[in-house]
């Protein structure tokens, strides 16, 4: 992890996610979200994401995870009000999910595989992968048929702010 550690700029803005295939490096934008950064980040540092599973992983759109409970119900407890922003949702964009309700974002957030701009402005871009996309790209998909439900989904083992990796 040493190479992909010296590429990032903003260490303390900057998150390694080991998936089961390689390390995703994920650039923060606090600039844009920073509620959302300062929580995302107070959670890795907990490890709260790490095992979680990607429960929702629909092919050419987007993989989502951050569920404790693995189902796309649960969350840390903690509500975050939006930080809508003029960041698109393109491929690579990380944003946080959400229900109905704008201010319920909480842990979970889903990654896109294909630019998605009919989100723009209606979810919190919070990131955007700057590397290891192929990494994403083989993220175990689950059935279209069932809102992306996936059975014995992929894992986030790891998840790390850049700064604390030694």
């Amino acid at each position: 992890m040493g190479d992909v550690k010296a590429e990032a700029k903003d260490l303390e803005n900057t998150i390694l996610l080991q998936l089961k295939d390689g390390v995703v490096e994920i650039e923060m934008f606090p600039d844009v979200a920073p509620n959302h950064v300062a929580r995302i980040k107070q959670l890795v540092r907990q490890k709260f994401y790490d095992g979680l599973k990607f429960h929702r992983v629909i092919e050419g759109f987007m993989a989502q995870t951050g569920d404790p409970d693995g189902n796309g119900t649960g969350g840390s407890g903690k509500f975050l009000n939006a930080e809508f922003n003029k960041m698109p949702h393109k491929r690579g964009t990380v944003s946080m999910a959400r229900a109905m309700n704008p201010n319920s974002a909480d842990s979970q957030f889903f990654i896109c595989f294909e630019n998605a701009n009919f989100l723009d402005g209606q979810y919190t871009v919070w990131g955007q992968v700057v590397s290891g996309m192929e990494f994403v790209d083989k993220i175990k998909k689950g059935d279209e048929r069932n809102n992306g439900s996936v059975v014995n989904p992929d894992k986030i083992i790891t998840m790390r702010v850049a700064a604390d990796v030694k």
